[in-house]
């Protein structure tokens, strides 16, 4: 026997939103405990029963009405009519304007907004064929300089976006959007602000700067530290080096102490069977040789030398404390390369020094070689497929090996020390 359903003063408010579920009425869920009993009653006053059969019709009408999209506002009124009477977004702002992006080393997103006025007005003036022309800016400015290279795309009337390819990865990078004239003339419409574009091998920049700011201070208009990229840094050579960075200071002073050191030991060991009067004992005792090189002939005050090497020219016999005396082998390979890389077009023919380099794919190549002494001469010379156009590049390395004491594994040999 089915249990008698309790009054609707006493029913819970998840009891009393099933019955509004099964009266159908909107926005229950919504409704306080006394709002959804007043709305109950309200439709058992215009209803004296609900019938089985309406009750399952009107439940796929409840169930359909979560996912309706024209439902009311909180506030009243249909949540589809808030816009209206707004006018459509515009198709430009009227300012002429294009932005560069890169997507990857590779490839590069621009869009750009350029009002029709604008472009009637070039093509007044003799434009013909809207194009983009993307600019390699890398360390100039190209108000009044020349770009490093030049690649100009044809792009449709209508685009308001389009993908780029990037000759050279680590550059910066500007882009034109404008019309060609027959005559050659170049009439912009717009550039965009210079990019930066990643590299396609990994970064060499590794650097950790860590700076203390107060918590109340305004930071607003504030440069508290300016990272410099690696091949934008002067050389820092020795004099200059401990002006900059306050712990280089440290450091050298540890290296100069320690060379000094070093050099006071081979000075000592080269005055072999020097009288004792020469070589006073307090000054060679209290002074302490890292490498201790050589001071098998200067005497000391406890008549052993420091390293016990050696020790047959000071006629005592060796402490049982000393190490063992043994051979060791020691050996040092180094050299350098070139490589010399860049990109063009596909179908181009490429010549580095005469000899031709074979490209890859998307026209990118990489040449690599042996970088001996003397003095390399690279010209680098790229031809269009139709011969018609050419660009090229002259470098020239120079490689100098003031001094060389190397051997290889090989040839290495024991050295007793």
């Amino acid at each position: 026997m089915a249990k008698e359903r309790p009054p609707l003063e006493e029913m819970t408010l998840r009891q009393l939103r099933r019955v509004a579920s099964e009266y159908g009425i909107s926005r229950y869920s919504r409704m306080r405990k006394a709002q959804l009993l007043a709305e109950i009653q309200k439709v058992q006053h215009t209803k004296i029963s609900i019938s089985p059969t309406s009750t399952v019709e009107a439940q796929p009408e409840v169930e359909a009405s979560k996912f309706e999209l024209g439902q009311d506002d909180r506030t009243g009124g249909d949540l589809a009519s808030v816009d209206e009477g707004l006018p459509d977004l515009p198709s430009g702002y009227g300012e002429s304007r294009i932005v560069l992006m890169p997507r990857d080393p590779q490839w590069a997103y621009t869009y750009w907004d350029i009002p029709n006025e604008h472009k009637e007005e070039l093509r007044r003036q003799g434009g013909q064929q809207l194009a983009l022309r993307i600019y390699d800016v890398t360390d100039i400015n190209l108000e009044y300089q020349s770009a490093h290279s030049i690649q100009e795309y044809p792009c449709d009337e209508l685009a308001r976006e389009w993908y780029l390819p990037l000759p050279v990865s680590d550059r910066d990078y500007v882009v034109d959007i404008g019309y060609r004239c027959a005559d050659g003339r170049w009439l912009i419409l717009a550039r965009s602000t210079p990019v930066h574009v990643p590299p396609v091998y990994p970064s060499d920049w590794i650097e950790d700067q860590f700076i203390t700011v107060n918590w109340d201070e305004e930071l607003q208009g504030k440069t508290l530290y300016e990272l410099v990229p690696p091949r934008k840094r002067q050389p820092v050579t020795a004099d200059t080096a401990h002006t900059e960075n306050p712990i280089y200071d440290e450091i050298f002073g540890m290296a100069k102490s320690a060379e000094a050191q070093r050099v006071a030991g081979s000075m000592y060991g080269s005055m072999q069977h020097v009288p004792g009067s020469m070589a006073p004992s307090q000054s060679v005792s209290s002074y302490i040789f890292p490498s201790g090189a050589g001071m098998w002939a200067v005497p000391t005050m406890s008549g052993l030398t420091m390293s016990g090497v050696g020790m047959s020219g000071v006629g005592m016999g060796m402490s049982a404390s000393m190490p063992p005396i043994r051979p060791r082998q020691f050996w040092l390979v180094a050299d350098a390369e070139l490589i010399v890389y860049g990109a063009t077009e596909p179908d181009a023919t490429v010549t580095i020094g005469g000899r031709p380099i074979k490209l890859n794919p998307d026209g990118t190549f990489r040449f690599q070689m042996s970088f001996q002494d003397g003095l390399i001469d690279y010209p680098i010379m790229a031809v269009a497929a139709d011969g018609e156009q050419t660009r090229s590049i002259q470098m020239k390395f120079t490689r100098e090996t003031p001094s060389r004491n190397t051997n290889t594994k090989e040839e290495a040999v024991p050295e007793w020390l």
